[in-house]
């Protein structure tokens, strides 16, 4: 995750006033840890093995062994089996939930359309999968169950000075006046039960403005969810949203309950809300006049209480314009606008994310010698523009502790984008890039040449396509680096790498005629 972090300059920290976080493990988790309660030798063996690389596993056969080691540990998410020898799933998860509300649960049931697992769903548990357990489903599904956990539990601190601040936390730092403008403004509409749009390029941290948005609301207590509008095709985010009854669609095999239902009483965040689709906008449009919706094909009217923030790096009022996006629904979302600023208007803040961002990668990957780095390295640091802004920055720092052999981080150990590209040979970076994407004013000219009327969509295609298809060779096809340096996620680029037909083979290659 991105974190964009809050010091304020010195003079003020007297009278600064510190969010506290709430209490965490001292203990750091590098792994994050599953519970599996299920009386089946066979699911325990089949989930420790499938899901080891992953997650620290740990089963119990019994809802009472369960609910001792949830109580005694530290979890980010529960597989629970409906049909326990000693008491009914439902009834686990109720003392599940009485325990930690956050913690997302799991069911695993023989029949998929089981009411058990339906009605978990209605009061908040995160999914069911039924038996037999198929291993690429169940680890996706664990992995995002992991994912929300993160999100919703680690507090986000904004703290007055590094020596007291949380290491288990994500921090805002900033001490600009953009970013003192971003904390004034999540303090005045936090606990406010109105929806909110927070904006900014991609990697700024809009995520952690949702998160601090809940963390601070009164529907603290209550479940954190969060959808990727962009990471899903349209049908399957309808889906997700509203849920769908038995035979909606070919494959509906049972009845689903969407996160607007699972979600009622607390918040969810709509990620990337401008690649939503026309039709969905409608039925988002509706939830957030009436709090009403349908499931897809179902004609019974359910009601919800859910709070929505959404989050978007687009141009909505262009897209409005150019009738891609509802305008009514623009107007409903932009009532409290959140404007989060790029991390190039922001360069006196690099150097406390550096030093946010060393101090855990140090624990993290357990380098206990490594001091810093170098005057050198900070320079380069300090004067590049960070087009992926604070996600860049904090992949950069990682990378650079993960490599290091040394006690210091040298300019040596940074990469070549750092390096080679700073905010003093802009014109040069330019010219560099004309030589890269030469193919670009090509295509621009073939384009007007024939008198062509989608001549932005076209050219920026080609841009998107040249520069995951760069950054998928960087990384020798890792499609999970390759994600976290774009500043987008996995979802997204596994369809834009069928979309554009980029072939991962020995090298990156892009098919003739995409």
């Amino acid at each position: 995750m991105s974190a964009g972090v809050v010091n304020p300059p010195q003079e003020r920290n007297k009278s600064a006033t510190r969010l506290r976080p709430q209490p965490q493990s001292s203990e750091y988790k590098t792994m994050p840890s599953l519970l599996v309660i299920d009386d089946d030798r066979l699911v325990c063996a089949l989930t420790r093995k499938s899901l080891g690389s992953i997650a620290d596993v740990e089963t119990a056969a019994t809802a009472a062994e369960g609910l001792e080691k949830l109580r005694a540990g530290d979890f980010d998410a529960v597989l629970l089996d409906i049909q326990l020898p000693d008491q009914n799933g439902l009834a686990v998860y109720c003392e599940i939930r009485e325990h930690d509300r956050r913690i997302p649960v799991i069911f695993m049931t023989i029949e998929a359309a089981s009411n058990t697992a339906i009605e978990a769903m209605q009061l908040g548990a995160f999914d069911y999968i039924a038996k037999p357990l198929a291993v690429d489903p169940l680890r996706d599904l664990v992995e995002k169950a992991i994912e929300q956990r993160q999100i919703s539990s680690v507090p986000v601190a904004i703290s007055a000075d590094d020596e007291n601040s949380d290491t288990s936390a994500e921090l805002f730092i900033g001490r600009s006046p953009a970013m003192l403008d971003v904390f004034k403004a999540i303090g005045k509409v936090a606990k406010q039960d109105v929806p909110i749009l927070v904006r900014g390029e991609s990697g700024t941290g809009k995520e952690l403005v949702a998160r601090a948005l809940y963390q601070y609301s009164r529907r603290s207590d209550e479940i954190f969810l969060a959808v990727n509008c962009a990471a899903l095709p349209d049908n399957l985010l309808e889906s997700e949203l509203f849920g769908h009854e038995k035979g909606a669609f070919t494959g509906a095999e049972s009845r689903r309950i969407g996160k607007f239902e699972q979600c009622n009483g607390g918040t969810l965040f709509l990620d990337e809300i401008g690649d939503m689709a026309p039709s969905v906008q409608a039925k988002v449009l509706r939830v957030l006049q009436d709090q009403r919706f349908e499931r897809v094909g179902g004609n019974k009217e359910l009601k919800t209480d859910v709070r929505i923030i959404a989050a978007t790096n687009r141009p909505l009022e262009r897209m409005v314009e150019d009738g891609d996006y509802r305008e009514d629904l623009l107007y409903r979302l932009n009532g409290v606008t959140i404007e989060l600023p790029p991390l190039r208007d922001r360069l006196s803040d690099v150097p406390s994310l550096i030093q946010f961002f060393l101090s855990r990668a140090k624990r993290e990957f357990s380098k206990p010698d490594l001091e810093g780095l170098s005057p050198d390295a900070v320079d380069l640091l300090t004067a590049y523009d960070w087009p992926g802004n604070v996600r860049q920055l904090r992949a950069v720092i990682r990378r650079c502790v993960l490599d290091t052999v040394m006690p210091v981080i040298t300019p040596d150990g940074l990469p070549r984008e750092v390096t080679g590209v700073t905010a003093r040979n802009r014109a040069t970076t330019a010219t560099q890039a004309a030589v890269a994407g030469a193919g670009l004013p090509v295509l621009v000219r073939e384009l007007l040449d024939k008198g062509s009327t989608n001549l932005y969509a076209e050219a920026t295609q080609y841009m998107e396509r040249y520069v995951i298809a760069e950054v998928l060779r960087e990384t020798n096809g890792n499609q999970s680096q390759a994600a976290e340096i774009l500043g987008i996620t996995r979802g997204k680029l596994r369809d834009r790498i069928t979309s554009f037909r980029i072939v991962l083979k020995n090298d990156v290659e892009v098919e003739a005629g995409a």
